[in-house]
């Protein structure tokens, strides 16, 4: 029997009622379940929620308001009795005698940690890039009268009790390369190169954060042995200032996961060729 000799027949139509049933009833699942039947799908089932991306990009900001928590809550401190007319003592002798650099170099710190903690919320700097610029400008100018006055105090002081040498010479290294960092990141942005803007501007930030990392390595060491010396003192101080330069290079020098897997997928998708592509026309 011939391919011609075959009688083809039309579809059945359905009926009306068979065709509303039929776009009312949920679709069948393909595979057995546990027990052996076969289950519906279930729309959400299974399924777990997924991590709000809005409040993931806040963790960031909040860890680092937490860190300068502590040197803030001193810098208030020693302002206030600067203000309230406190007592003098050997301890505070310094800040009496010339109070200009140390009222300008808190204010200053509490502002650059702050508002460069939320130059960190991506969301928030994407929907509100008027309020970047202007907080990135204020924040350069902080950055620099903490890095000058607190170069200025290092230098025009009387050393403390636990002041060496060598813990100068981290002040005097670590605030000239703050400024060097704040001063090309700016050049940086003048020239809208953004991804050295965002490099220099983050290390400038790391090196003025040091306040706060600074009292984490040094509360194990007054834990456990008591107040350090002049030589443990530097140590432990200067470890701070490499502690948060080290993040900050990592975060600067790794490749965020998912922009790579997107290249990825778009240079295979522009490769692959198309349909008919290749093809010799008979």
């Amino acid at each position: 029997m011939t391919d011609e000799s075959r009688t083809s027949f039309p579809p059945s139509p359905q009926s009306p009622r068979n065709e509303a049933l039929a776009a009312v009833a949920p679709p069948r699942s393909s595979g057995p379940s546990s027990s052996g039947r076969l289950t519906r799908n279930r729309p959400g089932a299974g399924t777990l929620p997924a991590a709000s991306p809005a409040r993931a990009g806040w963790r960031v900001p909040v860890a680092l308001v937490v860190l300068g928590v502590i040197p803030a809550i001193a810098g208030v401190v020693r302002v206030g009795e600067l203000s309230g007319g406190a007592a003098v003592t050997a301890e505070n002798a310094r800040f009496f005698a010339e109070p200009l650099p140390v009222l300008v170099h808190i204010p200053s710190a509490l502002l650059f940690s702050l508002l460069g903690a939320f130059q960190f919320a991506a969301g928030f700097r994407r929907r509100r890039p008027g309020w970047h610029r202007a907080a990135g400008r204020l924040l350069v100018l902080c950055g620099l009268a903490v890095a000058v006055s607190g170069l200025w105090m290092t230098l025009f002081y009387p050393r403390p009790v636990g002041d060496g040498d060598l813990l100068a010479g981290f002040r005097l290294l670590f605030g000239v390369g703050m400024i060097m960092c704040i001063v090309l990141g700016f050049a940086a942005v003048r020239r809208r190169d953004f991804a050295r803007h965002r490099a220099w501007m983050m290390r400038g930030y790391a090196i003025g954060m040091g306040a706060g990392t600074q009292a984490l390595t040094q509360l194990p060491w007054i834990l456990l042995v008591g107040m350090p010396g002049e030589f443990p003192r530097a140590l432990l101080t200067g470890a701070g200032w490499v502690i948060n330069l080290a993040v900050a290079e990592w975060v600067i020098r790794r490749r965020p996961r998912g922009r790579t897997r997107t290249s990825t997928v778009a240079r295979t998708r522009t490769s692959a060729p198309a349909a008919g592509e290749g093809r010799i026309s008979a």
